[in-house]
């Protein structure tokens, strides 16, 4: 990206000049490109109507980027999907409202019509780019599509377009990528593809629903880099939707807060981040970890889950978890302004301050296990690799190796959490089967209590695995959906024979109780769960066998803020409780620092740096960690408006085909020839500090 992005959309543009990061576009007098108000969306379904959308107002300007943040289920992609008049015909239902595109009623529209203005003046880009670009149509037909239909290109005309596109959206080599497929590109390309279809024809509004949920944090930055770069350049206005905080204080000018089909606060990023009104808007940033700052205290939480739309409740729909909450809550709180642009939906708004202070409470974490090098390790990992064979035999060619993981040292201490970061395609999901022994090492030691795992037999494994457990990212696809959660937990405990089976039921209670569940949920599905109460009985299920080791693979990831929240505190507390040993594997450094006591740094199958928490994230030395750090967003609007913006380029190489010496070397700013001759040794910097890298 870099110089070649600004060269391109300088081209464009003419070469205007762009503001600067902190420089909002608020305040100008230009009128709204688009106007919502007062909309409401219901879904007609068998079991009742699903209140989607109520009573939603709000406008975009010109060259503004507005972020509708809140939890799954709140209404922000089906206002979005309004916008766009792509909602399910058969089910939707627009009740009441307004959505006016330049003061063009877009709801009195027949289908014709929006067409022309659907992808040529309001472009979307959805969440997930695979399901979203066509298998079967190559990338190139995929950007020239909209470029046939609205401005009626020759061919060569709109090929000419759409090489322009993917490079202004950072592809390389744009001519052969528009002759390939979208499973041939990364998930990060593919994203950039999306991007490109939808400024295809330099629509004036853009909205993007989740646009970098899948990618890594250095993916995600470069993404949204530019995205806001041709905001600024193009006055493209964006409609971002999210439920990542950062990226909200990185990026964006105004920020709307919805809640239970609700918007309960609207204000300039600056305000609604500096100084929260409503108790949900409060909450929600008390409960995201922050790379700034270290294991200080437990998180906040919000307690309870979003209500139910098909029967909400009565008045504040955020009620039932306030705990402001007073009688006069029973009615439908209005909009007040408390400081220029700056609305909130909350009775209590003005004493929210002096509530909060009287209520204020310091929730310093209780002590940690203590955690010593003393000892001996409960788990080690000596020189540790997995290499996957790909080809080989008649008429396939000689056999490649996929290096997953290469070369891996580590160590655990009884009762440490480690932490294990990197991009996707790094090989930390590799590693933590290794540990499990799903996958056999190809060579090296996993020693679990001195025991090399690779010399157990299955029966001996059988046995290992009731002191090593695993707590997996979907909990929805990882229990079975035709077990009841009694049966879901207490089939480890029958399958290991832990105890009699008429036991088995009261412990499953125990077990529900201690993740915070209720023991009558023991006869209820998984889909009749929340999301946050599945990874609970994921947890449940963990503890069963009274494990010493459990992994964590991306354990929090698929969770809101709010309800990850409290499962990050219940495993804090049950590791004091339990004196558990943690692997947690996961891309998002905040939850990392705060939950690990010393955190390793995988790139491309190998580790580049180990060090302890606190010491990791404020003395970082190998340039990939360094980069992470700086693509990771911080949410506060006005740290993030002074903090350095190193985006690291390019992409995680092929592991089938990695560089040759140090494998960071193709996108490091520090590379010299030296890094291209031999792989770093690691070394010791200092007392639990080691890092692969020679400039160091």
């Amino acid at each position: 990206m870099g110089a070649t992005l600004q060269d391109e959309v300088a081209k464009i543009t003419g070469g205007q000049p762009s503001t600067g990061p902190g420089e909002a576009r608020r305040g100008t007098s230009q009128a709204p490109i688009l106007t919502i108000e007062n909309l409401h969306v219901h879904f007609v379904t068998e079991n009742g109507t699903v209140r989607a959308v109520e009573g939603l107002s709000y406008a975009v300007e010109p060259g503004e980027m507005v972020a509708i943040v809140g939890e799954s289920g709140s209404g922000k992609s089906v206002s979005a999907l309004a916008v766009m008049q792509l909602l399910p015909q058969n089910t939707a239902r627009i009740i009441d409202g307004s959505i006016r595109f330049e003061g063009r009623e877009l709801l009195d529209l027949d289908d014709e019509e929006m067409r022309r203005i659907r992808g040529r003046e309001i472009s979307m880009i959805f969440q997930e780019p695979m399901t979203s670009l066509n298998p079967v149509l190559t990338i190139g037909l995929q950007i020239m599509e909209p470029l046939f239909m609205h401005l009626e290109m020759s061919e060569s005309a709109a090929r000419a377009r759409a090489v322009e596109l993917l490079t202004l959206v950072g592809i390389t080599d744009p001519e052969s990528r528009l002759d390939q497929y979208p499973h041939q590109l990364s998930g990060g390309m593919r994203q950039r593809v999306m991007i490109a279809i939808g400024l295809a024809c330099n629509p004036k509004l853009l909205i993007a629903d989740e646009p970098t949920t899948a990618l890594d944090v250095t993916i995600q930055a470069q993404i949204l880099e530019l995205m806001k770069d041709l905001s600024r350049r193009l006055g493209v206005a964006v409609i971002i939707i999210t439920h990542n905080l950062g990226i909200v204080a990185r990026y964006a000018d105004r920020v709307n807060v919805m809640y239970a089909a609700r918007l309960i606060e609207t204000g300039p990023a600056e305000a609604v981040f500096g100084h929260p009104i409503h108790p949900y808007a409060r909450g929600l940033l008390a409960a995201v970890p922050r790379l700034d700052r270290g294991r200080s205290s437990q998180l906040t939480t919000i307690e309870g889950a979003p209500p139910n739309l098909l029967d909400p409740p009565e008045g504040c729909r955020f009620r039932p978890r306030c705990r402001y909450a007073i009688d006069l809550c029973a009615n439908v709180p209005p909009m007040k302004e408390m400081d220029a642009g700056h609305l909130a939906a909350c009775h209590r708004a003005n004493e929210i301050d002096a509530l909060e202070k009287a209520a204020h409470k310091e929730h310093t974490a209780p002590a940690s296990t203590v955690v010593t090098d003393t000892g001996d390790p409960i788990l080690r990992i000596a020189h540790t690799s997995k290499f996957f064979p790909i080809g080989g035999g008649f008429m396939r060619g000689r056999v490649r190796y996929v290096k997953a993981v290469n070369d891996v040292s580590l160590h655990i201490m009884p009762g440490e959490t480690l932490g294990l970061v990197g991009e996707s395609g790094c090989g930390k999901s590799t590693l933590g089967r290794l540990v499990l022994r799903l996958d056999d090492p190809t060579g090296g030691e996993i020693l679990f209590d001195g025991t090399d795992l690779a010399t157990l037999s299955r029966s001996q494994m059988t046995g290992v695995r009731k002191k090593m457990q695993v707590i997996f990212q979907d909990p929805y696809s990882s229990l079975n959906p035709r077990m009841t959660v009694g049966q879901i937990i207490g089939e480890p405990m029958h399958v290991h024979e832990i105890m009699p089976k008429a036991k088995i039921p009261d412990r499953v209670a125990e077990l529900l109780e201690l993740v915070g569940l209720f023991p009558y949920m023991a006869l209820r599905y998984p889909h009749e769960l929340s999301g946050g109460q599945r990874q609970r009985v994921g947890i449940a299920r963990a503890l069963a066998v009274e494990p010493e080791v459990i992994v964590c693979d991306e354990a929090v990831s698929a969770l809101d803020v709010s309800i990850q929240g409290q499962v990050i505190n219940l495993l804090e507390h049950l590791q004091r409780k339990l004196g558990l040993t943690y692997l947690f594997i996961a891309h998002d450094l905040a939850v990392v620092r705060h939950i690990s006591s010393r955190v390793a740094v995988m790139y491309l199958g190998r580790i580049v740096e180990l060090a302890s928490s606190d010491e990791l994230f404020a003395n970082p030395r190998h340039p990939y960690t360094q980069a992470l750090l700086a693509a990771a967003p911080v949410p506060d609007p006005v740290i993030e408006r002074t903090r350095p913006r190193t985006i690291i380029t390019g992409e995680l190489p092929s592991p089938l085909n990695p560089p040759s010496g140090c494998v960071f070397h193709p996108r490091c700013p520090k590379a010299t020839a030296e890094c291209k001759q031999a792989v770093p040794e690691t070394r010791k910097l200092t007392e639990g500090h080691t890092v692969a890298c020679i400039h160091a």
